[in-house]
């Protein structure tokens, strides 16, 4: 009897591994956005020229396809905002990245890491 009950117990296991799904995963490049030296709570002409040229960036680097997810941080902590790539390497997402005037102007630091997460991570287009 104890030897039915350890195979039965020994089949439902299986069984329920067989079962479970299975999930592939992808290499990105995670990016966190923090304040840099020259961050300040001032809205002037110079932080509103920054900030367009930011946001201008972001777009250039999405339509590339390789900037997939990017966002702002709320709260007010250093942390501001990130920036997952993907079918790049560090130093190609620095490259791009590197090109983002408020991080040229050290508003903005970031720091790149490598990251795994689910095949095929992606945001809607927007409707």
């Amino acid at each position: 009897m104890k030897r039915l009950f350890a195979v039965a117990a020994l089949s439902g296991l299986l069984l329920a591994a067989a079962d479970e799904p299975k999930y592939e995963m992808d290499k990105y490049v995670l990016g966190l956005l923090s304040r840099g030296p020259k961050w300040t709570p001032e809205d002037t002409a110079e932080t509103r020229r920054i900030q367009e040229g930011h946001m201008a960036n972001i777009k250039k680097m999405a339509e590339t396809g390789k900037l997939i997810v990017a966002g702002p941080i709320g709260g007010n902590e250093d942390l501001r905002g990130i920036f997952i790539f993907q079918g790049v390497n560090l130093e190609e997402a620095r490259a791009m990245a590197d090109r983002d005037p408020a991080i040229q102007s050290g508003r903005l630091v970031l720091k790149l890491y490598p990251w795994w997460a689910g095949k095929g991570l992606r945001v809607d287009e927007p409707k």
